[in-house]
């Protein structure tokens, strides 16, 4: 079996940790995803130091250990090597798929980010697990100067990956997520609408989850 596919247990939603968008640690975070339904969380994490990543992502992975959720570091293949996570995502500027494969094993679930049919044909050729394609919809989650793809090239993603599970980000949320899945998602990475900042939120996560 496909191991991002085990390792979503049957899930459709592949949460992002964000310490700015939620206010929480990356531990907290994993906690408050874990309670909710997750059973994968990517940890991504764009500003601190390596050193200060290490520590957070190896508190959070020992946090995920306990509640049996499967760990994935955005960019990092030095970090999710030495704390033994689940496996690595990678950028279109990040180490190439082969060699993280050569470092992290056959073992390990390898994801990459793709922003355009042309990069999705070449990744279907990659030793991946899934890819990404995004931005969907417009989003203000990190800067970017890909233009959003929409819905529409979902059909033609899936077609040029075939068996390769295909996750869609971008401006996803709870009212777009079931578009996106009948359009032929495998699933949702979503950010921003896993942190409701309000009383709203645990419930918000717990429907995103039911998707």
């Amino acid at each position: 079996m496909n191991l991002f596919l085990k390792a979503l247990n049957g899930t459709r939603v592949y949460p992002l940790t964000d310490r700015h968008i939620s206010g929480l640690s990356h531990e907290q975070q994993v906690v408050a995803l874990s309670s909710s339904g997750a059973r994968i969380i990517q940890l991504r994490e764009k500003e601190l130091e390596g050193r200060e990543f290490y520590a957070e992502a190896a508190a959070a992975i020992s946090s995920a250990r306990q509640q049996g959720v499967g760990i994935i570091v955005n960019d990092r293949v030095d970090i999710a090597l030495a704390l033994k996570a689940d496996g690595v995502h990678l950028g279109q500027d990040d180490l190439p798929p082969g060699a993280a494969r050569q470092i992290l094993g056959n073992e390990a679930v390898i994801g990459v980010s793709t922003h355009n049919l042309e990069q999705v044909k070449l990744a279907a050729d990659m030793p991946v697990d899934y890819v990404a394609l995004g931005p969907i919809f417009p989003t203000t989650t990190k800067e970017s100067s890909n233009a959003p793809v929409g819905p529409g090239a979902i059909s033609q993603a899936c077609k040029l990956l075939g068996d390769i599970p295909l996750v869609v980000i971008g401006g996803i949320t709870e009212a777009n997520g079931r578009q996106l899945l009948d359009a032929g998602s495998t699933a949702l990475a979503i950010i921003t609408d896993c942190w409701k900042p309000n009383k709203d939120g645990p419930e918000t996560r717990r429907r995103l989850f039911q998707l």
